[in-house]
């Protein structure tokens, strides 16, 4: 089966990256020309445009920034959707706006899938990153082989949709994760603590996860640098509020984090690195939030292993 990847960024050139690495039939396309060359030379082929890439490959994988850059590609490949094509959906987006464009590819015959990831960029790159994917079960099978080359936990979400869903749910949490972890960091300053071993101690406790075992790490180096910006939190706990306003959920914390986010994009811009957010609190108190022996990036330490697909918990009556 031939695989059309497009969006060669901070996560797509990775997930798309070990596809090729791992001998798929890969053909690619991005804006840029310069990441479209950088995988020529590694084997795979170029497509000029979306269409030509939804006409001469099976599955045709997105991973764009926006809604908005999903549909434009999609206006693109339409016309060549037919019967046996398959479009699946990486970026993070919104449920309605996936469920929208996949209505136009099943009306053509096509099938179709939201598949988000979630693990970092680190994880992305050696092929240990865990994906969620919405669609059929049929659907789900003939894609689990390119999915479980991509990441190494595949859970099936369900119907189309719930794969967008829960991505916003879990960056939700993941960006109260970071706020908490910043005031935590500078609280622990403040009052004389050692960083180095207030990471420790955060580590091994009850409040220690995935977010500070990774994002504390580069906040304390001072490169704050997840290849992740502040214009794309905004978004994605955007996207969880349009969620929970459909479904009539009065949140609380997420809408104070939206504005904590709206501050940090007026004081520092929308592409600054989203750790960076922790800057607000090193400005109101004067304190410096770095300590010695943390690295510049996360590095997945993690060999490259197959993917497998999670099965959740159910009662034995179920």
């Amino acid at each position: 089966m031939k695989v059309g990847f497009i969006g060669l960024g901070n996560v797509g050139g990775k997930l798309s990256g070990s596809l090729l690495r791992n001998g798929i039939d890969l053909t690619v396309h991005d804006l840029n020309p310069d990441l479209v060359a950088e995988f020529v030379a590694k084997g795979a082929k170029a497509a000029e445009s979306p269409a030509q890439m939804m006409r001469d490959c099976d599955a045709v994988i997105t991973c764009l920034p926006s809604p908005a850059a999903s549909d434009a590609v999609m206006q693109g490949m339409l016309p060549e959707v037919e019967q046996g094509k398959i479009w699946m959906e990486m970026s993070t987006t919104d449920e309605a706006e996936v469920k929208r464009l996949a209505a136009m590819v099943i009306e053509r015959g096509g099938a179709a899938v939201d598949c988000p990831v979630s693990g970092g960029c680190h994880r992305a790159a050696t092929g240990n990153i865990s994906i969620f994917a919405g669609c059929d079960r049929e659907t789900f099978e003939r894609i689990l082989p390119f999915l479980t080359t991509m990441g190494r936990r595949v859970l099936h979400t369900g119907k189309l949709g719930s794969a967008s869903v829960l991505k916003v749910l879990t960056n939700y949490l993941a960006t109260a994760n970071l706020i908490t972890c910043a005031e935590a960091l500078v609280t622990a300053k403040a009052a004389g603590m050692d960083l180095n071993t207030t990471y420790e101690a955060i580590k091994i406790s009850s409040g220690t996860s995935f977010v500070h075992e990774t994002e504390s790490q580069v906040i304390l180096n001072g490169s704050r640098d997840i290849s992740f910006t502040m214009d794309l939190v905004k978004k994605d706990i955007g996207l969880f509020q349009d969620v929970a306003d459909r479904a009539g959920v009065p949140l609380e914390i997420n809408p104070v984090m939206i504005s904590i986010f709206e501050d940090g994009i007026a004081r520092y811009g929308e592409r600054e690195l989203s750790p960076n957010i922790i800057k607000r609190l090193e400005d109101a108190t004067g304190l410096d939030i770095t300590a010695p022996g943390f690295p510049t990036e996360m590095l997945d330490d993690e060999p490259e292993e197959p993917g497998y697909e999670v099965i959740p918990q159910r009662s034995p009556a179920q």
